[in-house]
């Protein structure tokens, strides 16, 4: 299963099916309040702290501040996945399956709006969820399909909602079931546990059983528990001390992307969303075997890659990105919905001439330093270390590095048989992310950015260079 562009998400003809979530009563109220049977329910939760800073909720509502936040919050990113039932649909197995997964993932039931007091979530409890299906009929041709597939992954919106659709195209011999979730509500792991959970729910009630399923904690705790944790942190608290010194070396908290992208600071445009393969499943497994040599991970291999690349481009020979790290843990949330992530900065050298060895030990030491001085929220950091880029979008193309191991998700094993799919839709940006991921068939490039001439050079040059570094790497231990 590879992450590619949205674009990419084809449908075969069939009947297409729809379904939205509807909460009948809602039972989450105020602090303090009751539901409408009068009796009491629990505080209203808090949104997460990227929850918060992706809505824009807290963007001063004042001129082009105001609009510039509306501006961003419309470009509505998102994941979608899909998979396939092989021979006829059991309608009532898959309808009950996507009931299971939304009253399963709180996540998946919220309703965000603004106020004067920053956003406001309301949580409808389980009981209460409702599906409505709506009928699109018959779609005859793939010109129809990829059209439905298109304004299928339109649907979910930031602001106004919804921020989870699903659908399915059915077929006498197969159906494609296909869901969105907007990114306020979802991070890439979410997606395939999401992706899973459908499946597997429906090959139960299929079967005549019930699901089968690990225990999945509730998203607003995590939330809860991360504000608790980090209210009483100040400006000069001795957990920002790693962060401190990035944003002097650095000049702020935002490493530039170090290539030519074709634009200026603080403009962007629509994007541009490729995915390439990097190194076949063989060529994995002998990186991996490298990195261990050298008492590393094949995800600070992949880091070193990078960085090493950027340098052989014209970048710098000390390389700064921020990453991305998942914080759902292994225990009561490893099996949740929700938007389970900090970032964090890294920074090692890349010097021609340093070699395979002490330059993967570098990126090694410089990740655990990541993850030691990294215990305070991106977003927190912000606010106290660069209060004029809060609540802001990112004020140039920012150097970004993600790596996932997408063998670890839940249902891994069977994303094959499934013909599983996950997709990405990033209408626009200001700079290039880069999206790294490996699965059983290797390692994977999904880059996004601004789509202009030059950054499509850029890009290429860059997917180019990688590929070949990382077969010096993998193959011969050099760089």
């Amino acid at each position: 299963m590879l992450q590619l562009p949205s674009s990419e998400l084809v449908l075969a003809p069939g009947h297409a099916v729809e379904w939205r979530v509807h909460a009948s009563a809602a039972r989450t109220t105020a602090p303090g309040g009751t539901a409408g049977s009068g009796v009491p329910v629990p505080s209203r939760p808090l949104p997460s702290y990227n929850q918060e800073y992706h809505f824009g909720a807290s963007v001063p509502p004042v001129g082009g501040a105001e609009e510039q936040g509306r501006s961003a919050s419309r470009r509505t990113d998102s994941y979608a996945g899909t998979f396939e039932i092989r021979g006829g649909l059991d309608r009532p197995a898959l309808e009950a399956a996507l009931l299971h997964c939304v009253r399963r993932h709180a996540a998946l039931r919220c309703v965000f709006r603004p106020s004067p007091g920053g956003l406001v979530i309301e949580v409808a409890a389980p009981e209460d969820v409702k599906l409505e299906p709506v009928d699109h009929g018959p779609v005859a041709s793939p010109a129809e399909a990829r059209t439905h597939a298109e304004r299928f992954l339109r649907t979910t919106d930031t602001y106004g909602g919804p921020w989870f659709v699903m659908g399915a195209m059915v077929r006498e011999e197969s159906t494609t079931v296909h869901f969105a979730c907007d990114h306020l509500v979802t991070d890439g792991t979410s997606v395939m546990i999401v992706l899973n959970d459908i499946a597997a729910a429906y090959e139960a009630f299929a079967s005549g059983r019930e699901p089968d399923l690990p225990l999945a904690g509730n998203f607003a705790d995590h939330s809860r528990a991360e504000r608790q944790r980090t209210e009483s942190v100040r400006a000069d608290d001795s957990g920002l001390d790693h962060w401190r010194g990035f944003v002097a070396r650095n000049g702020g908290p935002f490493p530039r992307f170090p290539l030519d992208l074709g634009i200026e600071p603080g403009t962007g445009g629509p994007a541009r969303n490729t995915t390439d393969t990097l190194l076949d499943g063989s060529g994995a497994a002998a990186l991996e075997a490298r990195c261990r040599e050298a008492g590393a991970s094949v995800a600070t291999g992949v880091l070193t890659a990078v960085g090493v690349s950027m340098r052989k481009l014209g970048g710098p020979d000390v390389h700064r990105a921020l990453v991305p790290v998942g914080t759902r843990g292994r225990g009561r949330h490893a099996h949740s919905v929700g938007w389970f992530v900090n970032i964090l900065p890294v920074e090692f050298p890349v010097s021609e001439g340093a070699g395979f060895a002490r330059t993967v030990a570098a990126a090694r030491d410089a990740s655990t330093r990541m993850i030691r001085g990294g215990r305070v929220p991106f977003v927190v950091v912000l606010r106290l270390l660069a209060p004029e880029h809060y609540a802001r979008p990112w004020p140039h193309a920012v150097n970004f590095f993600s790596y996932m191991d997408f063998r670890d998700a839940p249902g891994a094993a069977r994303h094959a048989d499934r013909e599983a799919g996950v997709y990405t839709s990033v209408p626009a940006t200001n700079g290039m992310f880069l999206w790294l991921h490996r699965t059983h068939d290797g390692i994977h490039l999904n880059t996004v950015h601004v789509d202009n001439s030059r950054a499509r050079r850029t890009e290429a040059a860059l997917v180019a260079t990688l590929a070949r570094t990382l077969e010096g790497m993998a193959h011969h231990g050099t760089l």
